[in-house]
């Protein structure tokens, strides 16, 4: 034990039973004396009954930044706490604080791990020099439901690539030493787990899979950051094997802390400490209490029951009071990790504040990485535009400002860079028309005309079209996902000018684009590319940027297809299989089985071309990798950059194995003409799966490499597992 474990174990001898329970408890800046909103103290202590003592012992505020509040309010709490011990200071800080980068999905869509670690390190400096010492953060739940609104917050359907971007993440947010870089910030992965399962797509709904499907797709994200150093875990809403999150004793000590070996902090969701009562595992809050910290909840974020109940769960015999000591534990040695004991205010910098946050420097990584984050789904030729040409921008998103997504912790609007901004910058204003058109799901008689005026004047039609924001994010669920019917609607009217259309989306997540897709000459992916998200778009609708976006989660053909992502399971009747029947196959009778864009989708303004793949050998053992090239050449007339991706498919397991799995992926820049060999190393580790009898391992026998740019179009080369 080091002499700071011993430190901590001095304070919490010294501790009453009243200040350990008060330090497991996170309550919202409108408690705390010194608040900028504490008139307001009075509304939210009513309602869940927690006393001035409580206060000045609890443990964490939730969702307060600034740096003078946080001085204000740390300083203040200091001074009432009989120990002298800090408050931590947690906030949503997701895809950047004030600085807003794409959301996470986009990011995704980039597959550019330094990127993602560079706009965590970015946020996690404005939010430290603001005084907040942990964010919720990475969200690296998968996702293959694009009804489910928050699907907006992962990077998307696949596994690999999301234990992938939850690493990188992690890194950006914490650095390599939290002790004494305050320009980093603790990480909080969440949401465990298989949150991003839920039945029909619904928030908080329920969520049904086996174990070893668990293990197998779900868990690896949440595992990736664990082994990163992530120092927070976040509870789900959801019931794991029909046993909430927030109280599944298996999932969080039996699974997160005796098999994976974390020993961080367990932090509840908003009140679902509380939610296990209409679950239906709790019948009153005295019964939540119980469960949750024999489940190992270190804190109970905005919810009452550890106040409420914990004290005399101990003295009555129900809880033994070390597992209250082993939570107050963790919670104070993330204190001392962050340097709060010596460094109470840590980096909360007024003067810093003023220079470093939305500088020019984050503004620029926040546009270069939005450039890569958008994905080019369609282009007949009409893209890159022609400066010289006059362009009429139509749509709710031609000047709005709502393009930074549903949790963009601090960002403004007001400080966001339009389309129609970012097209100033590209041409001469004389040649740029605007009009609205109509609203995210209303029109007026004269936006409608004014949108026909101008594009009957213009020689090309620019549509920015989408999701208003509130229509993702958590709770914003929709049954139906194309685009609301009057901007199908716009579309259809201004098709009748034959003049050619590129639709640009802004959307938190994969939509049914029948209506558009067909209408139009293309379409442009932004997704809610953030701060800079006119300027990088104008980027790439000019030229000046290739897109080199690639899709992280499919596109449905249909909302009757959902879930449907490219690394399912076989069937005994496949549809394509050599001797398949007309009828009697897996199969829709009206839409095809496949995705509208699959995984690994995406343009760009060249082209390129695989050859000569090769694999070192046929035969691969467990002490002998496997060497997998192949030459990719650019064919176009301009530079760009290919995700080569690497996919294998395992023909017979022990269990079912999916039809492919991404395996590797590289980016590649090329210039026009140019041509490089990409070469990937395969190992018997990546072939290893949970079996029946939940083991880790491999199988010997054949499986196929796939190579190409993206799920669908591949080149195959067939080799063996020797044991």
């Amino acid at each position: 034990m080091t002499e700071q474990e011993k430190r901590i174990l001095t304070i919490i001898e010294e501790m009453t039973l009243d200040e350990k329970v008060a330090q497991l408890v996170q309550l919202a800046p409108p408690f705390f004396e010194g608040a900028a909103n504490e008139g307001q103290i009075t509304g939210p202590m009513a309602a869940i009954k927690v006393n001035k003592e409580v206060v000045r012992n609890s443990g964490s505020v939730l969702g307060t930044s600034g740096a003078r509040e946080v001085i204000h309010i740390q300083r203040t709490h200091l001074k009432n706490n009989r120990l002298g011990i800090p408050l931590l200071f947690m906030a949503d800080v997701i895809h950047g604080y004030r600085t807003i980068f794409p959301v996470p999905l986009a990011i995704g869509c980039s597959w550019d791990l330094e990127l993602a670690e560079k706009s965590a390190e970015i946020a996690a400096k404005e939010a430290a020099i603001s005084g907040v010492h942990v964010t919720f953060a990475p969200m690296v739940d998968l996702v293959r439901d694009p009804r489910w609104g928050r699907v907006v917050e992962s990077t998307g359907e696949d596994p690999y690539l999301n234990s992938q971007f939850a690493r990188a993440f992690v890194r950006g947010f914490q650095g390599e030493n939290l002790q004494n870089d305050f320009d980093r910030v603790a990480a909080c992965v969440k949401h465990f787990a298989a949150y991003g399962a839920p039945e029909g797509g619904r928030d908080y709904n329920t969520v049904n899979m086996s174990e070893r499907q668990l293990r197998e797709s779900y868990l690896p994200a949440y595992k990736a950051a664990i082994d990163e150093g992530c120092e927070m875990v976040m509870t789900s809403f959801n019931t794991v094997d029909g046993i909430p999150a927030t109280g599944n004793r298996w999932l969080m000590r039996d699974l997160l802390r005796d098999e994976w070996n974390f020993d961080g902090v367990l932090i509840s969701d908003w009140g679902a400490v509380k939610e296990m009562i209409p679950h239906g595992v709790a019948e009153d809050e005295r019964e939540a209490a119980y469960k949750a910290i024999q489940a190992g909840v270190d804190i109970e974020m905005m919810s009452a029951c550890y106040i409420h109940h914990l004290k005399e769960l101990v003295e009555s015999g129900w809880v033994d009071e070390t597992l209250i000591d082993e939570a107050v534990f963790r919670i104070l040695r993330l204190k001392q990790k962050l340097g709060l004991f010596e460094h109470p205010y840590r980096g909360a910098d007024e003067k810093r504040e003023k220079e470093i946050i939305l500088c020019e420097e984050h503004r620029q990584a926040a546009r270069e990485l939005a450039t890569k984050s958008c994905v080019l789904l369609k282009n007949e030729g009409v893209l890159p535009l022609n400066r010289d040409k006059k362009i009429a921008l139509i749509g709710p998103f031609a000047q709005s400002g709502d393009i930074l997504g549903p949790w963009s912790c601090l960002g403004s609007k007001d400080e966001a860079i339009p389309l129609y901004d970012g097209f100033k910058m590209k041409v001469d204003p004389s040649l740029l028309l605007v009009a609205k058109g109509c609203d995210i799901e209303t029109t007026t008689e004269k936006q409608w005309q004014e949108a026909l005026d101008i594009a009957r004047e213009a020689d090309v039609i620019v549509l920015a079209l989408g999701e208003h924001s509130d229509m993702s994010g958590e709770a914003g669920c929709r049954a139906d996902i194309r685009l609301p019917r009057v901007q199908l609607e716009l579309i259809s009217e201004l098709k009748q000018f034959n003049k050619s259309l590129i639709a640009v989306l802004f959307n938190g997540r994969p939509l049914d684009l029948h209506g558009v897709v067909d209408q139009v000459d293309a379409v442009l992916e932004a997704w809610y590319p953030g701060t800079e998200g006119g300027a990088a778009i104008a980027d790439l609708l000019f030229g000046d940027a290739n897109p080199s976006g690639k899709l992280t989660m499919s596109f449905p053909y249909s909302v009757g297809q959902i879930p449907v992502y490219y690394n399912c399971f076989n069937t005994g009747r496949p549809k394509d299989a050599p001797d398949a029947q007309e009828r009697y196959v897996s199969q829709y009778l009206d839409i095809p089985n496949e995705p509208l864009f699959p995984f690994g989708f995406g343009l760009s303004y060249t082209t390129f071309s695989y050859s000569e793949v090769v694999l070192s050998s046929d035969y691969m053992t467990p002490d002998q990798p496997l060497s997998i090239s192949v030459n990719v050449t650019n064919t176009g007339k301009v530079a760009g950059e290919e995700v080569v991706q690497l996919y294998v498919r395992d023909i017979a397991g022990e269990v079912v194995r999916p039809v492919k799995e991404l395996k590797g992926f590289q980016k590649v820049f090329l210039q026009p003409g140019e041509t490089k060999k990409v070469t990937f190393t395969l190992t018997e580790e990546q072939l290893r799966y949970y079996h029946s009898d939940l083991q880790f391992t491999s199988d010997a026998g054949t499986f196929v490499a796939y190579i190409g740019p993206n799920s669908r179009d591949v080149m195959a080369l067939t080799f063996k597992l020797v044991k």
